[in-house]
């Protein structure tokens, strides 16, 4: 049984199960919402009205336009007051005394003094001016009555009436008397259109000076985007700084700070101005706020560089044009020019511009060179744009070891005497045997008469972290990576940093991220030449370039990554850098692999022809004549003195310590015994090869 139940108390329905009977019962509706009191809406309204964008728009141009009027006649009174008394000698005077410049002081109190003796001057002049206005002008009128009288004579004896004597002197009267009536006529238009012309004056002179708070300017002068560098800007930018001692001072100098300032100057895509700091404020204290200094010079962290010159007390801004550091330098000068050389000793590299856009080049005579960075900041293209430089002087050798192997370097198969490439530990410890080859090969020159003149070997590594954090050892228990006495790879980079620069025998190495583990201190103050792309911190920073260049305002740190590739910072007495800084800030040029390859066969055309060993092998007996072959290569002839570097190279352990007599021995025995040819002793390859000719044919015979 069911029954239906319904209740009309109510408007909704809404059914309700009871088991054996379904009820329809009324929800009641949710009560009405209060009614919005009328003060509510009316301050919704308002506040809409005041934030809407046409309210603020004319709010500010009203605030704008009536500063422009304002500051503006305060700008013209100050002027006119200026130009009427000696308020600016007194203000230059004072500033001079706050600068400690006792001349210049000296030279502002004279020129003051003249000026107040001219004024006193007039002054008196003045006493004495009414009545010699008055002679003046009684003089003036009465010649000028004689003179309309004369004409007047004139007249009447040409016409012959008399009354023609006094017409002159009326036509005056009535010219006089219509000035009058004009004047009486304009007026009560002057009264009114006057003090207008003077407010629009006043209007003109303050927009000219843009004399109104920033948030009353227009947006597109608010941005301040490519607004050019004045002095105004500048000491408005030092004093809203934060530094209280420096905004006081500015406050109290005379000139409102301009003596601070020197002269400001193009340098490359930007202007360069020195600032010569007041009494109690450290520079350090404007370094450490350069962001801040950015922002209030309208442009960004990476368009203001902080430098100290040997002024004491002094700062260097170097402030770029807006944008000018985003656009691309030109190609390198070994691209576009196909008949370049370089000369190892007295040659510098073209490497790019420096901030000012005059040319980068950089010296790399008897300068070992470290490059680091962040990954993928262009770190292998600065290095490779250095090294193919140095390859077109045909004297310069290569032992390159990329732990990257990603074929960055593999154009220099056929030019570098040694060239592996890979990124695993057996990578890693062929590296470690060719820098412990060049050791040798160093001291084999060392032990050469003083005076002897060698040519450049260049050691280079890229990636060189990777050797530093290698875990493997070798057969005694040395590891290869490390940075202990007996790490094979760090005490051979040491070597070569203590000995090397002396016999010509160079490290170069590039790293990325550097830290104490993958770049120990020793080794990355080892190098006469250190350079840094984007880093992330200040400590990576000076690791990479050392505590003075950091201290002098160098700032790695600062460069945007992703955005400022292939821009380093570099410290290196192998390039010219300003008086009093410690480093400067290089963009480099970009070499794409194709370009670098074209460099790189121009480089081989100067060469007779080198072999590359791509594999130092060894744990194995050597064939001591088939290596003696290898170390020829491709060339008739070659020095005993080339071929025993060869030898070290291709196998340091067997051949490091070989002397010409251990190599005049075996080709003696072998039967292709070296001979001299145009004053040197050289081994010939047809004599190498007939001799393991030969003893193959013996082996084959007396084995049959």
């Amino acid at each position: 049984m069911s029954e239906n139940v319904v209740n009309l108390h109510k408007d909704t329905p809404e059914p309700v199960d009871t088991g054996s009977v379904t009820m329809l019962t009324l929800v009641p509706d949710p009560a009405p919402a209060p009614p919005i009191p009328l003060w509510v809406r009316s301050g919704r309204a308002l506040r809409t009205l005041a934030t809407h964008e046409r309210t603020t728009t004319v709010v500010r141009a009203m605030a704008r336009h009536s500063l422009y009027t304002f500051n503006g006649g305060r700008i013209v009174a100050r002027r006119t007051w200026d130009g009427k008394t000696g308020a600016r000698y007194e203000r230059m005077l004072r500033a001079a005394e706050a600068q400690g410049n006792l001349e210049v002081a000296e030279e502002w109190e004279e020129r003051l003094q003249r000026f107040r003796d001219a004024r006193h001057r007039r002054r008196m002049d003045l006493l004495h001016s009414p009545v010699d206005i008055a002679k003046g002008v009684g003089v003036a009128a009465c010649m000028s009555v004689g003179t309309l009288v004369m004409l007047g004579v004139v007249m009447a004896l040409n016409t012959k009436q008399f009354g023609d004597v006094i017409t002159p002197l009326m036509a005056t009267v009535e010219f006089i008397g219509a000035l009058i009536r004009i004047v009486q006529v304009i007026w009560p238009t002057a009264v009114v259109v006057g003090p207008l012309l003077a407010l629009l004056a006043m209007w003109t002179v303050g927009s000219k000076q843009q004399a109104a708070p920033q948030w009353a300017l227009p947006a597109n002068v608010r941005s301040g985007e490519g607004e050019p560098i004045t002095p105004s800007i500048v000491v408005k930018a030092l004093r809203d700084l934060g530094v209280p001692a420096l905004r006081n001072a500015i406050k109290d100098m005379g000139d409102a700070g301009a003596s601070m300032l020197g002269p400001i100057t193009i340098a490359g895509c930007g202007v360069e101005v020195d600032v010569t700091l007041p009494s109690g404020v450290s520079t350090n204290e404007v370094q450490q706020r350069r962001r801040k200094l950015a922002e209030n010079l309208t442009r960004h962290e990476h368009e203001v560089f902080i430098t100290i010159p040997t002024a004491a007390r002094t700062v260097r801004l170097w402030v770029a044009d807006s944008g000018a550091l985003d656009e691309p330098i030109g190609p390198s000068p070994l691209v576009t020019d196909e008949t370049m050389t370089a000369d190892y000793k007295t040659g510098r590299a073209p490497w790019g511009q420096d901030l000012r856009g005059d040319a980068a080049a950089l010296s790399l005579y008897q300068r070992h060179l470290l490059i680091t960075g962040l990954s993928n900041q262009g770190k292998t293209v600065a290095l490779r744009s250095l090294a193919l430089w140095l390859a077109l002087d045909r004297s310069v050798q290569f032992l390159i070891g990329d732990l990257k192997g990603v074929g960055d370097w593999g154009m220099f198969d056929g030019l570098a005497s040694t060239l592996i490439q890979g990124p695993t530990d057996e990578h890693v410890i062929q590296v470690t045997e060719m820098v412990e080859g060049a050791v040798n090969e160093m001291n084999r020159r060392i032990q050469e008469p003083p005076g002897t003149v060698f040519p450049a070997l260049i050691v280079l590594v890229d990636e060189a972290q990777m050797a530093f954090m290698c875990p493997a050892k070798d057969d005694e228990k040395r590891p290869y990576g490390g940075s202990k006495a007996n790490s094979r790879y760090f005490m051979a980079v040491r070597k070569i940093h203590n000995q090397g620069r002396a016999v010509n025998v160079l490290m170069w190495q590039g790293t990325q991220d550097p830290t104490n583990e993958n770049l120990p201190k020793l080794v990355r103050e080892g190098a006469h030449t250190r350079a840094s792309l984007a880093l992330g911190t200040e400590s990576q920073a000076r690791m990479a370039l050392g505590d003075k260049a950091v201290d002098g305002g160098a700032a790695p740190n600062l460069l945007r990554p992703g955005l400022d590739q292939g821009t380093l910072v570099l410290a290196s007495s192998g390039i010219d850098i300003p008086a009093g800084q410690a480093s400067i800030t290089v963009r480099t040029h970009y070499i794409d692999d194709d370009n670098a390859k074209a460099i790189t066969t121009r480089a081989k055309a100067l060469r007779d022809g080198v072999t590359t060993l791509t594999l130092i092998e060894h744990g194995e007996e050597r064939d001591e004549l088939a290596d003696i072959l290898t170390a020829l290569g491709d060339a008739p002839r070659v020095p005993t003195t080339d071929v025993l570097k060869r030898l070290a190279m291709l196998h340091s352990d067997t051949y490091g310590t070989w002397t010409n007599g251990d190599l005049k021995r075996v080709l003696d025995d072998a039967g292709a015994e070296p001979y001299k040819s145009d004053g040197r002793i050289v081994v010939a390859r047809h004599r190498v090869t007939r001799a393991l000719a030969n003893r193959d044919d013996k082996g084959s015979a007396s084995a049959s």
